[in-house]
């Protein structure tokens, strides 16, 4: 099957001709047709199946190709998204795909200055063909009084589980009362629990169904993991990516901010390309950050799970996961952003010792046993892998071996001096 199969606008086939997208993905051969034939839809598939292209192109289609639809002084579609850089993903894959049609798109999004405000506000009371819109932010200029929603034809929500997660429901649901009942809704998600399906049936009119490899990383990842201590992680990551001078994108992600910045500092001490991305950088860093990171500038993205999803960065050498993530499914997501779109990709995870139970439901949720890799002679014994089924969270750690065969005192932290061959103590 070819994107020709679906008969879009001679422009639109000219743009994916120039992309050089060829065979539809399995999200987007089963959406596009029901798309196109108007049928609300809630679709479950995991990150990287391309699932924004399963949305985006029959809608785009149908803009360009239905003059009632296009060009009025109002909202034509409105995509909801739980976060401003997926907001701002799905924008400029807009602006590829309707490169030879004259479409009009925006992302409403918070953290802007006042241009920004004032640009979004614009567009949402001038109209537009498609506004790409945080709930919150969207909401904010709904209560200024200014924004018409209806007659909005098509309402998307991405990434739905994730919002819900976020907290949004109440606002998806002020937002839905602006829209008129007579709509086409597309609901996307990665996962399908109770509170999704109970979404879904407030919002959809007898919707279709589609499933796509829930929660299963895509086959091209070659996952592996260590056993660690905590003051084991860092020099083991640094000796890691010592492996590794050869990949030219690395994403590494941490739980936690203040990690973040740790690891950053850290690396970029060993001269490593490496540079952070978190809530705590202003909008336009994070920004800067990430297109950085995209032309190679940056060998290495150090990112809270911010990062995890909706951000569509091509090529991914190696993922790390520094350690892992709550959430089972967000391992399915973070590893996710590499071996995209049927390339291969590596994926690697620092286990700790309280981390344990969690990935030991990661693999269970995946259906298969991530392989151990042993630690490096030098930097001594981590953890055992069943040793967390204890109530004590498992055994103490020992102490990381030095040169001369000293212990040092467990309770400080470790650091790697670039010798491989032993640790010094913090001072």
């Amino acid at each position: 099957m070819t994107f020709q199969d679906f008969n879009f606008t001679e422009r639109l086939e000219e743009a994916l001709s120039f992309m050089n997208y060829k065979e539809p993905t399995p999200i987007q051969q089963q959406a596009i047709p029901l798309v196109l034939d108007n049928k609300d839809l809630i679709a479950c598939a995991q990150t990287g199946t391309g699932k924004t292209a399963a949305f985006l192109l029959p809608i785009l289609h149908k803009i360009a190709t239905e003059s009632s639809l296009h060009h009025t002084s109002s909202v034509n579609t409105l995509v909801l998204v739980p976060t401003r850089e997926l907001a701002l993903q799905i924008d400029q894959q807009v602006e590829g795909f309707a490169y030879f049609l004259s479409i009009s798109s925006l992302p409403v999004y918070g953290g802007g200055d006042s241009g920004s405000w004032d640009q979004q506000k614009k567009a949402l009371t001038k109209g537009a063909d498609l506004i790409i819109a945080t709930p919150g932010r969207l909401l904010s200029h709904i209560s200024l009084g200014y924004v018409n929603l209806k007659a909005v034809r098509h309402l998307i929500l991405d990434e739905a589980d994730r919002m819900l997660d976020m907290g949004f429901h109440e606002d998806i649901m002020q937002i839905v009362k602006q829209l008129p009942a007579q709509r086409q809704t597309l609901m996307f998600s990665a996962t399908m629990p109770d509170k999704i399906r109970s979404l879904a049936k407030t919002l959809l009119n007898k919707p279709e169904q589609i499933n796509i490899a829930l929660s299963k990383p895509a086959e091209g990842v070659i996952q592996t993991a260590y056993l660690a201590y905590e003051p084991q992680k860092i020099p083991l990551l640094v000796q890691i990516l010592d492996e590794k001078k050869d990949f030219q994108s690395i994403i590494i992600f941490s739980s936690t901010k203040k990690m973040v910045k740790i690891i950053e500092m850290e690396l970029r001490r060993r001269r490593f390309r490496a540079q952070m991305v978190s809530s705590d950088l202003e909008q336009a860093e994070r920004e800067q950050a990430v297109q950085d990171f995209r032309s190679r500038k940056t060998q290495i993205l150090v990112a809270t799970d911010v990062l995890s999803r909706g951000i569509d960065i091509k090529d991914i050498d190696l993922v790390i996961n520094f350690d892992v993530p709550g959430d089972a499914e967000d391992y399915v997501h973070r590893v996710g952003r590499t071996a995209r779109a049927a390339t291969t990709g590596v994926a690697i995870t620092l286990i700790s010792e309280r981390d344990v139970p969690r990935f030991m439901q990661i693999e269970e949720l995946i259906g298969q046993t991530v392989p151990k890799s042993p630690l490096p002679e030098w930097l001594g014994e981590g953890p055992r892998y069943s040793t967390a089924r204890q109530s004590n969270g498992g055994a103490r750690p020992p102490a990381p071996r030095s040169g001369n065969g000293g212990g040092g005192d467990r309770k400080k932290p470790f650091r790697h001096d670039g010798d491989k061959r032993r640790f010094s103590e913090r001072k």
